[in-house]
């Protein structure tokens, strides 16, 4: 668990979480067009969404909070509303490989900014949704976050091969 990874590095959460842009690429190109914008059980994002919210909160949500860990000493994090963004921003009508593309490119940018991440930075502390966390905290939450995304997207897929 992170617990273990954050006194040594977090090469292995970075290595699960690098692999999240192909994952969600995959899942795009095996659905058919129709499939792209059907939601599944529960009102669970569609693919598009998916793909489209992945882009977002890794641009607006995990890059700025990694970016203000590393440079404030602090900072209160913000949240990312990911059910407000997804309507006003219309994800269902957005291009679904466009936007895994995006994805992709702000995730290794992240990779990249934490692969460079010494253990004492790892340590440094933010404030987020009332509580106080870790960069070594925040770096499993994209984690789980990922896993939380593949499950649905998994659910989706199930469905569309019915």
């Amino acid at each position: 668990m992170i617990a273990t990874e954050s006194e040594t590095g977090i090469g292995a959460t970075l290595e699960r979480i690098a692999g999240m842009p192909a994952y969600l690429q995959a899942a795009i190109d095996a659905a058919p067009a129709s499939a792209l914008t059907a939601r599944g059980e529960g009102d669970t994002f569609a693919l598009v969404e998916q793909a489209c919210h992945l882009r977002d909160v890794e641009r607006e949500g995990y890059l700025v909070r990694v970016g203000r860990i590393l440079s404030e000493e602090l900072p209160e994090l913000a949240p990312f509303f990911g059910d407000v963004v997804a309507r006003e921003r219309g994800y269902l009508a957005q291009d679904a490989r466009a936007a895994a593309r995006e994805f992709a490119a702000a995730r290794a940018e992240l990779v990249a900014v934490l692969a460079k991440v010494t253990p004492a930075q790892l340590a440094r502390p933010a404030l987020f949704g009332g509580e106080r966390i870790t960069l070594a905290r925040l770096v499993a939450m994209v984690a789980e976050h990922d896993a939380g995304h593949r499950e649905e997207i998994e659910r989706l897929r199930a469905t569309v091969a019915r």
